[in-house]
This record gives structure tokens, C-alpha cells and sequence, in this order.
């Protein structure tokens, strides 16, 4: 999968149109902007070194054609000129590499919090599109060259702009034979830098893109390590990564060879031609047609505008890189999310959302206080974004009353978790409305009822903190013994309690010092912690034991007594009590009722219960 998308990515680039090769770099100035100050600062020091280099020849001349001057003093002050000259060279060239690579870390830290402020509101039909370790590596594989160019090259270059430039003209004024000989050899080395550095910039995009691809798939199989030992693919991913990165290695030898060749032709075509002129100009100075200084003048120009030739050529290759990675950032930038935000306020509308059409045109409304948590499916159909030919849900029509407890029953597929996704507003309905207490959700920012929302998801996600922190995610203003408390109530104390530190335990990534249980029961108290009018619990107690579900279920009891409680189970123990159940089949709801009059319509809910209890006592 990872390799058809690189490969693809690397053939549409090629279809690019030429405007967006180095103009995509534009992008970037929104970033820059706020530190306009710094730029003008860096640019006054770059001019300072460029002005103070472009003297120095001058300075040459007169030493040499006056070498045998007989007035020490003058002569003092020549090499004295020299040394202030030097010290001006050296303190602008310091104070323009300060600024300009603290420009260039300043810009890359906003731009990397721009993309991450993008991707991390995204909804989850996205990140079908796109692999996690793609994303990570344009964040920080991507933002490295780009930082590399503002911190480095891009001053780089404008100090030889202006020294080719000024040294042009110096060249000109110094010897116009001379120099007009020498721009004869400048179409020869435009022609290569425009030929070869298009196919470098083709060939950096492809490049960035396996290694893109690699990350993604390193990412995958480390994020399933266990599941990848447990079936001993550590060959195959082994195999599947070295390939990945094999391909990516290969591509850059060709971007490295491509380079290397321009680099080649480039400087061998301008200090051949610079070698010719000066035999040229040593038999002006030996038939008197121009002094030695002049000569040294002209030779030390000419070193400086090819050198800066040279380095522009190189510095070309790194712009086309630059400009590759930040057309890949600008794409996350830009990306069009499917669920909108409407527009909470006028002063609040972000314009980097604004940019990227990521506001609705509609107003966003309120919900009305206090949130009493009725949720309302009116004639709601849905399909996956990836399954367009599979209804996920097919015209539910559904009240749930303030403070009941809702159980969602059904085989799998048959829709139970895409209620709890479209509750949250994950994906928006193909037609109908879901609302809560009354107000449509499209309507609604999705930070503005999410906040009264409680989710214990089915794969409980644990972060790299502690006990205690992870807890305190579901509230991050609680103290200490409020998060204690929601320990307690879903029966986590304890074995927090025997972690090496307690709550301070450290729990590893992903949890991985945990069992199964336990993630659950953390995952339970940060939903009890977050007290909210709405409990969303997908399969809650599927991973505990009987003693723990038992006590689990007493703490969702009370908990549920003043909240709306929507339960989805396969174990149809857990929802006997729930106030009404709602049976689903592909999509569609097939019967409402309570445990004992779904038994006693011999329907689908029977069926299960009888292939889950063990005797008919128990079914009844």
C-alpha cells in the first residue's frame, strides 16, 4: 500500500506544472512575516559582508600597484584599512548567521505547529487516506530541509546574488574586454542548472516520498510489535522495511548523482572559462594594455562571481528540495476535512482555517444550559468514506431521553459503533440529523458538545505518563483526589496502589505495563472523572474479570443515574438492566424493548441470548 503511494506521488509530481517548482516556497512567508524585523536585520548584516567582500579586491589593487611604495605610514594605513575591513567581515558574518538560522528555527517550530494544529482536529476519515508515519515524517523530515534552506541556504544565496551581481559590475569597470569575454560562458552554465535541476527536484520529491512511505510502514509494524511477534512476522517486516528503505537509498543515489553531475559541469565550465580569460589578461599586462593590480583585481572578481556560480548551483538543488517538502506540508495545510466546524465567532475564526476552507458559512449555535443529554437520530443513513457500497447505517430513526440508559445490541457490522462515532460527530450523516437536546450537531462546534461527552472506547488508549495522568486526561483540572475517587469507582485504586510508585507509576507507551484489564479500568475512571451528561461505553468491561466487571458495573449504575448512558455490548449480560435495548442488523434497527420482551419475541436479540446463556432460566 505504502509503496503504491509513493509511487504514485512520484509519477504526479513529475505532471506538476513548472510555476510550482521553486514558487511553492511562497508559501512559506505567511510563516515569516511576523518576523519581519529579523529578516531586515539579517539582510542589512548580509549586505554589510557582501559590500565589505566585494571591496577587499579593491584594496588588493591599490597594495599591489603600489607595492613598492617608500611611505611607511601609507602603507600603515593600507594594511590597517585591511584589518577593519576584516573585522566588519567577520562581525556581519556572525551577526547574519545568528540571526538568520534562529529565523530558520523560529519559522520550522511554527511551521511544524501549524501542520500538527491541522492534522490533530482532522476527523477520522483522513487518516484513512493517509498513514500516521507519513505525517510524522513530513513534520519532521520535511521541516529539517526547510529549516536547512531558511537557516542556511537562503542567505547563502542572496549573499552570492549579491556578489555575482557586484562583481559583475566591478568586473565590468575593471576590464569591459575582459568581462564580456566571460558572460560568453554563462549560457553554458545556465543550460545544465535548468535541465538537471528540474530532474533534481522531480527526483528529491520521490525521494522524500519512500522515505515518507518507510516511515509509515516502520510506524505500523512498531505500533503492533506484539501482534507481529505473536505471528512471527518479524521476517516479513524486516523484509518489507529493508526493501522500502532500500528503494529510498536508491533514489537518493540518483538524486545524489544527478547533483554531483551539475555540480561537475557547472564549475568546470566556469573556471575553464575563467582560466582562458586570465591568459587573456596576462598578455594585456605584458604588452602594457592594464596594470598588475588590475589584473589581480579582475582575477580575484572573477574567483568570486564563479565561485558564487558554484554555489548557487549547489544551492539550487537544496531549494528544489525545500520546495518539494514544503509542497507536501503546504498539501496537510490545505487538506479538506468531510466533518466542518461552523463559524463560532467572528473574532475566533483561525485564518489559517479560514485559508483552508476549514469553516462552514453558518454560524455555530449554543447549546442550551444545562445539557440535559437527550440524543435524537432522525432518519440518519451513513457510509464509509473507504466502503461507499456498504450502509453503515440505514435511515435510523431514535429519541434517547435525558438520563435513560440506551443498549445497543447486534452481530458485528451491524452498526453499533458508528452510533457512538456519529454521536461524536466523527463523520457527518449522508442524510438526517442527529442532534442533542434539539440542536443539530452540524450546527454545533464540535469542541462545544464534545465537552459534555464521556467515551470509554472498546481498545482503551493509554499515554506514555503516568497512572495519574492518564486518569487525569478525562479532566485536567481535577486534583489529586478527585482522580483518586474515579480510580475507586472503577475499581483501579488498588492496583494502582501496587504499581511501583502508585499513581506516579510510569505506564510505558501505549500502556504496554499494563494488562489488558487494567488499561480498561484507567480508561473507565478518566470517563467517570470527566462527569459529563452524556456516557458513551463501547464494550467498557469486554477486557475485565468477573469480580472487576461486577464492580465496574455497580459504579456505572451510579453513575448512570443522572446521565444518558448509551452502552454497546456484545455480552448481553452487561445491558439486562439497561432501561431499553435497541437491537441492530446491517445498519438498521430491527426491535426496541427490554431484555425480557425481546426474549419473549423470539427475534434476533433471542437468538443471541440463547447462543450466550446457558440455560433458559437465565434467558428469561
Amino acid at each position: 500500500m505504502a509503496r503504491r503511494t509513493a509511487q504514485t506521488s512520484g509519477s504526479s509530481n513529475e505532471e506538476r506544472e513548472a510555476s510550482r517548482r521553486i514558487g511553492v516556497l511562497r508559501a512559506l512567508w505567511p510563516f515569516m512575516r511576523p518576523y519581519r524585523a529579523m529578516i531586515v536585520a539579517a539582510l542589512m548584516a548580509l549586505t554589510l559582508t557582501a559590500g565589505v567582500s566585494l571591496s577587499l579586491p579593491l584594496a588588493v589593487r591599490r597594495v599591489v600597484d603600489n607595492f613598492r611604495i617608500t611611505d611607511a605610514e601609507l602603507l600603515n594605513q593600507y594594511f590597517g584599512a585591511a584589518m577593519v575591513m576584516a573585522a566588519l567581515l567577520a562581525l556581519g558574518t556572525g551577526v547574519r548567521y545568528a540571526l538568520v538560522t534562529k529565523l530558520g528555527e523560529r519559522v520550522v517550530a511554527d511551521i511544524r505547529k501549524a501542520v500538527f494544529d491541522r492534522i490533530i482536529g482532522m476527523s477520522p476519515a483522513f487518516f484513512e487516506r493517509i498513514m500516521t508515519g507519513e505525517v510524522l515524517s513530513r513534520i519532521t523530515t520535511d521541516t529539517t530541509l526547510i529549516q536547512s534552506v531558511l537557516g542556511s541556504s537562503a542567505s547563502v544565496a542572496l549573499r552570492n546574488l549579491l556578489i555575482f551581481a557586484g562583481g559583475l559590475v566591478l568586473m565590468l569597470l575593471t576590464s569591459a574586454k575582459l568581462t564580456l569575454l566571460v558572460l560568453l560562458i554563462v549560457p553554458a552554465v545556465i543550460v545544465p542548472i535548468l535541465v538537471l535541476g528540474r530532474r533534481l527536484r522531480v527526483i528529491s520529491r520521490e525521494n522524500q516520498d519512500w522515505i515518507a512511505a518507510s516511515s509509515g510502514n516502520a510506524g505500523e509494524a512498531l505500533g503492533a510489535v506484539q501482534t507481529v511477534q505473536a505471528f512471527t512476522h518479524e521476517a516479513l517486516s524486516r523484509a518489507s522495511f529493508a526493501e522500502m528503505t532500500e528503494t529510498a537509498y536508491d533514489v537518493s543515489l540518483r538524486r545524489i548523482q544527478t547533483r554531483a553531475w551539475l555540480t561537475v559541469i557547472v564549475i568546470f565550465l566556469v573556471f575553464s572559462g575563467v582560466v582562458g580569460v586570465l591568459w587573456i589578461g596576462a598578455n594585456d599586462v605584458r604588452f602594457g594594455g592594464m596594470s598588475e593590480g588590475a589584473l589581480v583585481q579582475f582575477v580575484i572578481y572573477a574567483v568570486m562571481v564563479a565561485g558564487s556560480v558554484a554555489a548557487l548551483s549547489e544551492i539550487w538543488s537544496e531549494l528544489q528540495r525545500a520546495a518539494g517538502a514544503t509542497e507536501r506540508l503546504v498539501e496537510l495545510l490545505q487538506a479538506e476535512d468531510t466533518v466542518l466546524d461552523p463559524i463560532a465567532t467572528p473574532q475566533s475564526s483561525n485564518s489559517l482555517n479560514s485559508l483552508n476552507g476549514a469553516n462552514s458559512p453558518d454560524a455555530a449555535r449554543r447549546l442550551p444550559e444545562p445539557v440535559r443529554g437527550e440524543i435524537t437520530f432522525d432518519k440518519v443513513s451513513f457510509t464509509y468514506p473507504s466502503r461507499p457500497e456498504t450502509s453503515a447505517l440505514a435511515a435510523v430513526d431514535l429519541t434517547i431521553r435525558p438520563g435513560e440508559t440506551v443498549a445497543f445490541v447486534g452481530p458485528s457490522g451491524a452498526g453499533k459503533t458508528t452510533i457512538i462515532q456519529m454521536i461524536q460527530r466523527f463523520y457527518d450523516p449522508q442524510s438526517g440529523e442527529v442532534r442533542l437536546d434539539g440542536v443539530p450537531l452540524n450546527t454545533l462546534t464540535r469542541n462545544e458538545f464534545r465537552k459534555h461527552i464521556a467515551l470509554v472506547p472498546q481498545d482503551p488508549v493509554i499515554f506514555a505518563t503516568t497512572a495519574r495522568e492518564n486518569i487525569r486526561f478525562g479532566r485536567p483540572d481535577a486534583t489529586d483526589a478527585e482522580v483518586e475517587a474515579a480510580a475507586r469507582s472503577a475499581a483501579a485504586h488498588e492496583f494502582i496502589l501496587n504499581l511501583p510508585d502508585g499513581y506516579d507509576a510510569y505506564v510505558g507507551e501505549r500502556g504496554v505495563m499494563l494488562s489488558g484489564g487494567q488499561k480498561q479500568r484507567i480508561a473507565i475512571a478518566r470517563a467517570i472523572l470527566r462527569d459529563a451528561p452524556v456516557l458513551l461505553l463501547d464494550e467498557a468491561t469486554s477486557a475485565l474479570d468477573a469480580e472487576s466487571e461486577r464492580l465496574v458495573q455497580a459504579a456505572f449504575e451510579d453513575l448512570s443515574r443522572d446521565r444518558t448512558t448509551i452502552v454497546v455490548a456484545h455480552r448481553l449480560a452487561t445491558v439486562k438492566q439497561a432501561d431499553r435495548i435497541v437491537v441492530m442488523d446491517q445498519g438498521r434497527i430491527v426491535a426496541i424493548g427490554s431484555h425480557d420482551s425481546l426474549v419473549a419475541e423470539d427475534g434476533l436479540y433471542a437468538r443471541l441470548a440463547r447462543l450466550q446463556f446457558t440455560d433458559g432460566a437465565a434467558v428469561a
